[in-house]
């Protein structure tokens, strides 16, 4: 197994003089300075974390994890946990959102089990399974560290994978009845938050269960003796499976200066660990959308990520982060195929 420092010395810095350039060219394309707003700055940044002053962000993937959560047993969930093996299959047919989002994107969809409880037979499944589920956060650790380990080395193959592949922008998504309920317990192990700031409804809980759902957060939180200095001592007690392979596929998608786009609550708490782990990725990350979940708004502000849009998604899968791959590759097309004014023989500003 490889060590986390041995994946986090893989991760190269930004490049200055890509950003550079890029943002030279900019500024002489044929329109008014800063008149393309955001889809500017994101070019220049894509510059920058791909070291090419002309980034490209075709083709592009989204790469699912799916994994259960054992704390379904506390009834935290609107959905059964069969749900996650349900969906995977789903997936794989080509008939949830994500597919669908994916497919106007033109992205490809790589769905891995890491930790589904039941065992799945598909030809395009990867199957990578660490564990079937994780333990009841209420009542026992999530994992052991190994698995962790293990998981995030999951997330870095299958990242790097894709890269090697020619995947040059990664969108990540999830699947995993009850994995808001774990993203709200990291949030708050980390912060110190207390369970009802970073709780959300997840998949359609009304006000009652919503309060049970903190307090089983809140009952996890008392049990554990959780080191927030740590993040894998924090994952081991209170987190998913699909969290931490997440975590490792930032970590081998900008080790291959790939840029990752993150969707929802739970991959955004999942990038924002990777961050924990080796701070180098900060820049290969990009917020696609802001949930309705409450726990978003203060993953995104504490990684300092302003989110492209707000629609008022919670679906998670990386619906979010599918939609926003057109933006990407529009960002970067503007720099590759938008003529500067002297290649256009069009006159630029005058100035007194």
């Amino acid at each position: 197994m490889l060590e986390v420092k041995n994946w986090t010395a893989k991760i190269p810095p930004v490049s200055d003089e890509a950003r550079s350039q890029a943002a030279k060219r900019m500024n002489q394309l044929t329109k008014p300075p800063g008149s393309l707003g955001r889809l500017e700055s994101l070019a220049i940044e894509l510059a920058a974390v791909t070291g090419e002053p002309l980034p490209q962000c075709d083709p592009a993937a989204v790469l699912i994890m799916a994994a259960d959560h054992g704390v379904t047993e506390e009834g935290i969930s609107a959905y059964p946990p069969d749900v996650t093996a349900q969906m995977v299959y789903n997936f794989l047919r080509g008939g949830a959102a994500i597919n669908a989002l994916a497919r106007q994107a033109n992205a490809a969809v790589r769905v891995v089990d890491i930790g589904v409880a039941s065992e799945l037979e598909a030809e395009s499944l990867r199957k990578r399974k660490v564990r079937p589920g994780t333990g009841n956060f209420a009542q026992t650790e999530a994992m052991t560290r190994d698995e962790v380990l293990t998981a995030l080395q999951v997330g870095w193959e299958e990242a790097a994978d894709l890269a090697r592949s020619g995947t040059r922008l990664l969108a990540i998504g999830e699947m995993g009845i009850g994995n808001t309920t774990t993203s709200a317990a990291l949030v708050a192990a980390f912060t110190g938050r207390s369970p009802m700031e970073v709780v959300g409804r997840g998949t359609g809980l009304d006000d009652e269960r919503l309060l049970h759902k903190a307090r089983v957060i809140e009952k996890a939180l008392s049990f554990h003796s959780i080191d927030p200095s740590d993040p894998i001592d924090v994952l081991s007690k209170v987190g998913g499976l699909e969290v931490a392979g997440l975590a490792g596929a930032v970590l081998g998608a900008a080790s291959h200066r790939v840029p990752v786009i993150m969707d929802g609550y739970i991959s955004t708490v999942a990038a924002w660990i990777a961050a924990k782990i080796e701070p180098a990725v900060h820049p290969y990350l990009f917020a696609s959308h802001l949930s309705v979940e409450p726990g978003h708004r203060v993953v995104l502000n504490d990684l300092g990520k302003t989110p492209l849009f707000s629609l008022d998604m919670r679906l998670g899968e990386g619906s979010g982060a599918a939609l926003a791959i057109p933006i990407f590759q529009a960002a970067c097309r503007i720099l590759r195929e938008m003529a500067t004014f002297a290649e256009a023989g069009v006159s630029g500003a005058t100035h007194e």
